[in-house]
């Protein structure tokens, strides 16, 4: 029976073997599943759910990037940005903390810091009181700003505190230094910083740069892991845009024109300086002048740059057009003599002049020379409707000056074959067409520069973050008229000053040629017939060589006519921009054409 006992109990021993196997077994396979998920999840994490709670750790802050500067050609400043901080806490997560690590960057380890100490040294930081600071960051406020405009150099010394519930936001002030001067030029931003008017809104693409942006890790205490991720991109600043003004004599033109409109009552004046020799625009002022730090305190219709956008009827200073089209096709010269009746009368459509006189025998310079409507008419018949029409265009009537500044009109040049009766004769001396004053600089640039037109220039360049400098091509030159032509033009301009009615236009020890103009002004609603006159008065010098094109014009001026003048602020803008660019006196004799037939 003991045999068979025995036997019976070495039966069992397989059997438990066997239990222990398998449980070995399960045991193993359990843990094949275990690790093969950890595997997935922390290696391949096929799932993304590190990636998803990685994510949820991040905490980005943008940092802004500092708008590019508006300079004038020699370097000062009209416009500029500088970048500025605001720290912010949340109360609920720094209240509740009571220590927190932080890597201690010089032995490259983990410390703790108390709350007390990290209130320490962001007091210090900042610069403030201690107990201010500690006030600061108690309560159960989500959001309160600790403190505000703090430099860079402040805010990178914060960040490094790791101070919990304490963050920066980056803000960006514009400021302008010279206030008014070139203010509609330059414009302003709307909420501090999209561009709405002048170049920062044209211009705002290159200015604004691109924002940058720290990132880093969040624990679910609401503190920053010390170890966790740290990333810094770098915001990367705007162009500075450098102009091809001078703010000294911009500013000037901008006092004299406000004195002339306050003068003689006008709704407004503007004045342009053009360097007759590379097309760029010295000065171009406008009255009432808002100022880009306080827009709000322009009227809207103050805010743009009538230079370039407000089109009116040039009067005749567009007679200067008509000689040259003349002389260039061969139908005229300068000399050439006309008989001219008191009035003059062609297809029905009679003509006469500003004064009164006889029949005369003048000259084409004579006629110019005291703006004889009924000469240019008798004169102008030589050429054909599409000539005139297509010598106004070719002088760059019809088309934008393209500045770079919003709004820029291209006037009216309508058709020749929708011109009526009266028009086609009209647009010989300036009405029935339209332009800015820029288009009528334009159109002396080109005589004063050989007959080549050059287009005006007002931005001269960029200048990237790194302090390189691109220049703005200049747009391709465009050979109005011979040379030759261009200078019997000035001629009859410099005789104007010399021996016509411009006398007031001339500066000792310069000689200068000039045109002035008159006009009706259209009532603005349209429908009302004119209301007011629009005066203007164009010229150039040195005539030796020309350098400088300076143009005035006064809408709407009150009073007689007869007593308004722009010819001194036309000398006193133009006597300033020599002596600023230290232009040399004339040396050869000035020239005085004859204005009647001898």
């Amino acid at each position: 029976m003991a045999q068979n006992t025995g036997k019976a109990r070495k039966a069992k021993v397989p059997s438990a073997t066997r239990r222990l196997r398998l449980g070995l077994g399960l045991m193993l396979t359990l843990l094949l599943v275990v690790g093969g998920k950890l595997f997935l999840v922390q290696g391949l994490d096929v799932g993304g759910m590190a990636e998803a709670a990685l994510k949820n750790r991040l905490t980005p802050i943008e940092l802004p990037a500092e708008r590019g500067s508006i300079l004038d050609s020699g370097g000062t400043v009209l416009a500029s940005s500088v970048i500025r901080y605001n720290i912010v806490v949340d109360q609920t997560v720094n209240t509740k903390t009571q220590t927190f690590p932080r890597l201690d960057e010089g032995k490259d380890e983990i410390v703790k810091v108390t709350r007390d100490q990290g209130i320490s040294e962001l007091a210090a930081a900042l610069g403030m009181d201690r107990d201010d600071v500690k006030d600061a960051l108690t309560g159960d406020k989500r959001y309160y700003i600790v403190a505000k405009d703090l430099l860079p150099d402040v805010e990178d010394r914060i960040s490094k505190l790791h101070v919990p519930g304490v963050e920066s936001e980056g803000t960006s002030k514009r400021v302008y230094p010279n206030g008014a001067v070139a203010g509609g030029i330059v414009g302003f931003l709307k909420d501090g910083t999209t561009g709405q008017a002048g170049l920062e809104q044209t211009q705002d693409e290159i200015l604004k740069g691109t924002p940058g942006k720290r990132l880093f890790e969040i624990g679910a205490d609401g503190l920053r892991i010390p170890v966790g991720v740290d990333q810094l991109t770098p915001a990367v600043n705007g162009k500075d845009i450098r102009l091809t003004l001078n703010s000294d004599l911009q500013y000037f033109a901008q006092q004299a024109i406000q004195s002339q409109k306050d003068k003689f009552s006008a709704e407004w004046g503007v004045i342009i300086v053009s360097d007759a020799k590379t097309g760029n625009i010295i000065a171009m002022a406008d009255t009432n002048t808002p100022d880009p730090n306080d827009p709000g305190n322009s009227a809207p219709e103050d805010r743009g740059v009538r230079a370039v956008t407000a089109a009116y009827e040039p009067g005749s200073v567009e007679k200067m057009i008509t000689a040259a089209a003349l002389i260039e096709e061969g139908k005229s010269s300068p000399l050439d003599t006309f008989t001219i009746p008191p009035t003059y009368t062609v297809d029905g459509q009679t003509f006469s002049d500003a004064f009164e006189h006889g029949t005369e025998e003048r000259t084409l310079a004579g006629i110019l020379g005291w703006s004889m409507n009924t000469g240019t008419v008798m004169a102008g018949q030589r050429l054909s409707k599409d000539q005139r029409h297509d010598w106004l265009q070719k002088f760059g009537i019809g088309e934008a000056p393209d500045i770079g500044l919003p709004a820029e009109a291209k006037g009216i040049l309508t058709p020749a074959e929708q011109w009526d009766g009266r028009q086609e004769y009209t647009v010989l001396f300036g009405q029935g067409v339209s332009q800015s004053t820029l288009q009528t600089v334009r159109a002396f640039q080109s005589v004063a520069n050989d007959g080549v037109m050059l287009q005006p220039r007002l931005i001269d360049s960029y200048i990237s973050p790194d302090g390189t400098e691109e220049k703005v091509p200049a747009q391709p030159p465009r050979q109005v008229v011979s040379k030759d032509t261009a200078k019997q033009v000035r001629d009859i301009l410099e005789s104007a000053v010399t021996e016509g009615q411009i006398k007031e236009a001339g500066i000792d020890g310069y000689r200068v040629g000039a045109k002035t103009g008159t006009s009706q002004s259209p009532c603005d609603d349209g429908k009302s017939g004119f209301c007011g006159l629009t005066a203007s008065m164009v010229g150039m010098a040195p005539m030796d060589d020309p350098r400088f094109i300076v143009e005035v014009v006064l809408q709407r001026p009150k009073g007689d006519i007869h007593g308004i003048s722009n010819g001194p602020v036309f000398r006193s803008v133009m006597s300033q921009t020599l002596r600023a660019f230290n232009v040399q006196p004339s040396t050869g004799e000035p020239v005085r054409l004859p204005q009647y037939a001898k």
